[in-house]
């Protein structure tokens, strides 16, 4: 059994072992899976992209909440988030929490941000709306 250190040698372990783990083992989704997931509505699917962004495309039934709000609006309240965002709020245990950017690196820290929140099935679509948009837009 592995014992880790107590205190902030402990903590730097832990932010160490999970970025290691996320590194090795990226949680993501690529096309043909995400395909499948919105065709059966399993998707929660969230554009992190700026409103300009996203009003300029996203795809179809995404939400946007741009990664700069990210973490205050995982951390609201479920009436908060549904007036604000008119939708409902993603549970921690939800599977297939899905988030994108423009070609991947704010929906990785989207994923990252939503995992370290306890949003246990938070995965980041790797193709992102570039390549969303290229082969089905």
């Amino acid at each position: 059994m592995l014992r880790v250190p107590r205190g902030l040698a402990g903590a730097a372990f832990l932010k160490l072992a999970f970025a290691a783990r996320t590194m090795a083992g990226e949680p993501t989704v690529l096309l043909p899976e995400l395909r499948s997931l919105l065709a059966s509505g399993r998707a929660q699917l969230i554009d992190v992209r700026s409103r300009e962004e996203a009003a300029a495309g996203t795809i179809p039934g995404a939400l946007n909440i741009p990664v700069s709000e990210l973490e205050t609006a995982l951390q609201m309240e479920p009436a908060a988030f549904k007036a604000l965002y008119s939708t409902e709020k993603p549970k921690l245990e939800d599977e297939n929490l899905i988030f994108f950017c423009q070609r991947g690196k704010r929906g990785f820290q989207a994923t990252q941000l939503a995992l370290g929140l306890g949003y246990k099935g938070a995965r980041n679509y790797k193709g992102a709306y570039s390549e969303w948009f290229q082969k089905e837009g």
